[in-house]
């Protein structure tokens, strides 16, 4: 078993099977690869094509719900790298991260909620290949009223 899928199983985590988006018709890509550079598009943790959580941070969703919404996301992104790269132990290192956080107005806390994604990532894969630049920005709508959506840029080895 790879690196990355045993520290996967020993934290009792899964990489969900992939599942088109809402809506039927697809006009973008999952994950896009330039060079040694892999761009994975904004992703959402959906359940049987629905949304695991719904709601804005600071409404309907708490801190810890938004949390483990970006820990699900996180989940969601490695399975496309997964089924693009075939061998998560690829990444070499993960450069920038963008959450996106559906926010009441007020609510104020994206960063700690975007810590459910860096968290899961360092205990993945290290300082050392998992420490990225990120932002986490308050959003007035995120698509089907989902909680988080994250995208992230990362380095691949050959």
């Amino acid at each position: 078993m790879a690196m990355i899928e045993a520290r996967l199983a020993a934290l009792g985590l899964e990489l969900p099977e992939l599942a088109p988006p809402p809506g039927g018709r697809i006009t973008m890509r999952g994950a896009r690869r330039y060079g040694n550079l892999f761009y994975l598009s904004g992703n959402g943790r959906m359940l049987a094509g629905k949304p695991a959580y719904q709601g804005k941070l600071g409404l309907e969703i708490t801190i810890e719900q938004g949390y483990e919404a970006a820990k699900l996301t996180c989940l969601n992104l490695l399975a496309v790298m997964r089924a693009e790269l075939g061998d998560l132990d690829r990444v070499a290192s993960f450069i920038k991260t963008i959450g996106f956080i559906n926010s009441a107005p007020g609510f104020s806390q994206q960063p700690l909620v975007l810590n459910g994604f860096s968290d899961l990532i360092l205990d993945l894969y290290g300082e050392e290949r998992g420490l990225h630049a990120r932002s986490a920005v308050g959003m007035a709508e995120l698509p089907w009223n989902i909680p988080v959506e994250i995208e992230t840029i990362v380095a691949i080895v050959e």
